[in-house]
């Protein structure tokens, strides 16, 4: 397996190839591995508040490309933090809710595959593993801080991100002993902060919920910020976009799937619909519980401190003028989200 400096050296060097690319991606609601499990009430009274939205921005897509529009729906499985789950009983109950709410979801994708993508040529597993979390990761410019005592760890030690200016970033001798107090400051405020420090991934535990020989547990902003650069088609391994879908067949006349025993040995990214418009998107909707604003909201920081590939960023502002598409630069702007109040997925508070 290349390192993520291995690879950035390789990237560098290597030509820059397309995927193509739909007009719009549609994640279609994500939950938590114990909401998988425990039952369909839950998801299923998300995707019903889900499939209204859903209609609703394929009519805002079509209203702005064209009755042509292209349109694709994915969905994102927790089993990073899952991997001793049953991907058959898993899927099957989804699957089978989605398509109660009358609603299509196009791709299937695996969050260990924002960890690491299983490479496929031709269809086919190679058994060779792109490590994605890393190589996102040794992009992370962090904020120079000035005039610091030095006592707190780089981003790249610390696995600590933040949007500004911590409390203890102007902790000195002198603050010190007249006991002043400065509070943590977001750069860029307007008339004030809103100040977020998000970690980006741990040292494992015995009680961690992932795999044993894990010499980090990636944080969900973290890998979430990898998914949204995976739909968006800006991850490149020696000049190609990784993940590509793969398509799974159907196992019979009905379209039922049979499902290996373990996540790991599924694709990263499988498509469903072999019908089904491209899997990146020039743009992406999350359509999301309410609980994922905060993660959210350290998904942006995270993309915001990405030094990314000109070349690669490139390459989709130019498909989009073919495609009369205008491709903003910065990552966040082609990203949008619509988030479902709890009692709508299934949540409702009782006294």
């Amino acid at each position: 397996m290349e390192t993520a400096a291995g690879y950035s050296e390789a990237t560098a060097s290597a030509t820059i190839t397309s995927a193509p690319l739909s007009h719009l991606s549609i994640e279609v609601g994500h939950f938590y591995m114990n909401d998988l499990t425990n039952g369909e009430d839950r998801i299923r009274a998300q995707f019903k508040e889900v499939k209204r939205r859903l209609d609703s921005n394929i009519g805002y897509a079509k209203d702005e490309f064209g009755p042509k529009a292209k349109v694709s729906t994915c969905f994102l499985i927790d089993d990073y933090f899952g991997p001793g789950t049953d991907p058959g009983q898993i899927i099957g109950k989804l699957l089978k809710a989605a398509d109660e709410c009358g609603m299509t979801i196009d791709y299937l994708a695996r969050e260990e595959g924002c960890f690491e993508s299983p490479v496929y040529v031709d269809g086919v597993a190679t058994g060779a593993r792109i490590p994605l979390a890393e190589m996102v990761a040794s992009w992370i410019v962090p904020e120079p801080i000035l005039r610091t005592t030095g006592r707190r760890p780089a981003t790249d030690v610390s696995g600590w991100l933040c949007n500004g200016r911590r409390s203890s970033d102007y902790d000195t001798v002198q603050a010190m002993r007249s006991g002043e107090y400065r509070p943590a400051e977001e750069y860029g405020r307007r008339e004030h902060s809103i100040f977020l420090d998000t970690q980006l991934w741990a040292v494992p535990t015995k009680k961690s919920r992932v795999r044993a020989d894990a010499d980090r547990v990636w944080a969900c902003p973290f890998l979430a910020s990898v998914w949204q650069l995976m739909r968006l088609d800006l991850l490149r391994y020696h000049g190609a976009p990784v993940a590509q879908p793969q398509l799974w067949p159907a196992s019979d006349d009905s379209g039922e799937f049979t499902w290996p025993k373990a996540w790991r040995d599924m694709p990263a990214v499988v498509q469903l619909n072999p019908d089904a418009h491209p899997f990146a998107a020039y743009r992406a909707v999350s359509i999301l519980p309410r609980t994922y604003v905060s993660i959210e909201h350290a998904v942006e920081v995270i993309l915001g401190h990405l030094e990314i590939d000109d070349e690669v960023i490139d390459l989709a502002v130019r498909s989009g003028v073919k495609d009369g598409v205008t491709v903003p630069r910065p990552v966040s702007h082609r990203l949008e989200h619509l988030f479902v109040p709890e009692t709508w997925a299934g949540r409702a508070t009782t006294a």
